[in-house]
């Protein structure tokens, strides 16, 4: 057992945790109540004042012989997790928020928020790009999937929760993500953590694509890592110029 590994509670143990005459100890009933499915060991010893702390691990060995809870394998993307800015995120992002701010026209912020995402990832001889689009609005999502395998991508394209899975989880990794904010069911603020938070995801460039044009829904894409933050109605032109720029391209 690690101190980075997920547990949930199975079945067995749901059961125990509602009997009237449990078997199980008040140190194993307290330690199955905070196993969540989302909280590592290490976070929950943080949650927890000493001697307890102390008493996880054994705790735990007994919960698994007896079958009240098992290892669950974390998706990165399967967590709901609230948005914080933290005051350094805001204080790295708070001026070009403003400068941003003044180039607002008409409907769309563009390439002056657009930043390089450092070297492009290097591909096979023939190797085309890949990109992700992640929207739920079916005539934009099919207008990006032919703009973009126009301009030499392989597309895949996600609308929901389940869908934006499914694609990361494919081979190859993106070299492009274009990201909607408001899903029906997951929020892109929510999902572009996840990527910047993901190991093999956390340097593939992604811009925003959303029809929020408040100054705080930009700060809090770029404090999130977006690299362009672009607002609907889509125009081409400021589309391709910020592609290029966030591919390095331009």
């Amino acid at each position: 057992m690690h101190y980075n590994d997920v547990f949930a509670v199975t079945p067995k143990g749901q059961q125990e945790l509602r009997s009237a005459a449990t078997t199980i100890s008040p140190t194993e009933v307290e330690l199955l109540v905070r196993l969540d499915g989302i909280l590592s060991i290490a976070q929950i010893r943080q949650s927890v004042g000493e001697p307890a702390a102390a008493m996880i691990e054994s705790t735990m060995g007994l919960l698994l012989a007896k079958g009240l809870v098992a290892l669950v394998q974390v998706d990165p993307f399967a967590i709901t997790m609230q948005f914080q800015l933290s005051p350094a995120a805001i204080t790295a992002v708070d001026a070009e928020a403003d400068a941003c701010a003044a180039s607002l026209k008409t409907s769309n912020y563009y390439v002056r928020i657009a930043r390089q995402r450092g070297t492009p990832r290097v591909r096979a001889p023939g190797e085309r790009l890949s990109a992700i689009v992640v929207d739920d609005e079916p005539t934009l999502a099919k207008f990006l999937h032919h703009y973009l395998t126009f301009e030499g991508f392989d597309v895949r394209v996600a609308g929901t929760r389940a869908e934006v899975v499914a694609e990361f989880r494919k081979p190859p990794i993106p070299d492009l993500v274009l990201l909607d904010v408001m899903l029906p069911d997951a929020d892109g603020f929510d999902i572009l953590l996840r990527i910047r938070s993901h190991p093999q995801l956390k340097d593939v460039p992604v811009i925003m694509l959303t029809a929020k044009a408040t100054r705080e829904a930009v700060l809090k894409g770029l404090a999130s890592g977006a690299d362009a933050y672009i607002t609907k109605p889509v125009e081409t032109e400021s589309l391709l110029q910020a592609v290029r720029t966030v591919l390095g391209s331009q």
